[in-house]
């Protein structure tokens, strides 16, 4: 129903204005109280899809990557369509507006999209209101920093994040991958981003103390685009600091093969779905393999089907997300995928 009647209305629209639409549909058919249906079409429900990862319990290993529900409007609403997790966020600090519009581009040719966004939120304690209240399923909090902050500034950024954060989210996910912030990517290099990654332990372990509750799972977010000297110092970072793992992969400055129009090609910004779909599962099996499997990763970057997420599983993932291939193919996806990861059990 999705493909054929739901999406070729949404995507009449802009890309930008058609995801603001689909919030609106959504909150709205939950409201109707219309969420029931969606466990016949969307949910598969199944002991065996259960997943211990980083010290968390996840009822089923697929979730919605970060930059979806970027202020924590809909998690909730999200988790009905039979996500196992929601990732919120990038969070910063201080409210932000992003980079101008328009700043999101399907490449309907390449099942893509391009997004130069900006970090757009409206600050991280906005969001925690809305996180105050009961959460249905495990929440990331994926963090970043404020434009304006200048670079040897952006562990402050993190902090406050991880702070405001702390007592409503599951797990934290260090954003320094995303191409759309100037300058944040040099954040990926070995000295800052193992300062940023030693302040988020120490104030991690300083607020369970305090709370004396547990301290919270820390995850990377890198880019597809490393370098494999670069990926060794990523294996090195998550050894020196003791964080709990690392999702590959962010979107991609590449634009490799594509079939769209040049001027979609062209676009600034990060680039996601199919074309990122081997990448992405190259870093995962790299890092899997040169690691010994020592840090469990979460895969993203172009699953738009079954065997999608399954490669991604069998390169060494221990979860998936989606983002773009929830555009494209609908909240179907995530029951076929849970279908065919219980086929492979059997």
């Amino acid at each position: 129903m999705y493909k054929v009647l739901i999406r070729p209305i949404l995507f009449l629209f802009d890309a930008e204005n058609a995801h603001h639409i689909s919030f609106f549909l959504i909150k709205l058919f939950s409201k109707l109280g219309l969420t029931g249906l969606y466990g016949k079409l969307f949910v598969k429900e199944d002991k065996r899809l259960e997943r211990e990862v980083f010290g968390l319990k996840f009822k089923n290993p697929v979730g919605l990557a970060a930059g979806f529900d970027k202020d924590a409007k809909l998690f909730n609403e999200f988790s009905d369509f039979g996500f196992g997790f929601i990732e919120i966020g990038t969070l910063t600090p201080k409210p932000q507006p992003g980079n101008p519009k328009k700043r999101l581009f399907r490449l309907v040719e390449d099942k893509a999209v391009i997004n130069r966004m900006g970090f757009n939120n409206k600050g991280v304690f906005d969001a925690v209101e809305r996180l105050k209240k009961e959460h249905k399923v495990l929440i990331g909090g994926n963090i970043g920093k404020n434009k304006v902050t200048a670079n040897q500034d952006a562990v402050k950024d993190y902090l406050i994040c991880f702070d405001a954060l702390f007592d409503h989210v599951d797990y934290f996910v260090v954003n320094v991958s995303s191409p759309n912030t100037p300058g944040l990517r040099e954040l990926q290099d070995k000295k800052p981003l193992t300062e940023i990654l030693v302040a988020l332990k120490r104030q991690n372990e300083k607020l369970a103390t305090q709370k004396k509750s547990k301290t919270k799972p820390i995850l990377l977010k890198i880019a597809p685009d490393l370098t494999n000297a670069q990926l060794f110092d990523i294996i090195d970072i998550v050894k020196d600091t003791q964080i709990d793992g690392v999702i590959a992969t962010n979107t991609t400055i590449a634009r490799d093969n594509l079939k769209s129009h040049l001027t979609l090609v062209e676009e600034k910004g990060g680039l996601s779905g199919k074309p990122l779909t081997n990448r992405s599962t190259e870093v995962i099996e790299f890092l899997h393999y040169h690691s010994n499997g020592s840090f469990p990763i979460i895969g993203v970057g172009g699953i738009h089907s079954e065997e999608d997420a399954l490669a991604k599983l069998r390169a060494g993932a221990s979860l998936v997300q989606l983002y773009t291939g929830f555009i494209y193919e609908g909240p179907a996806l995530i029951k076929r995928i849970n279908k065919a990861i219980l086929a492979q059990a059997n």
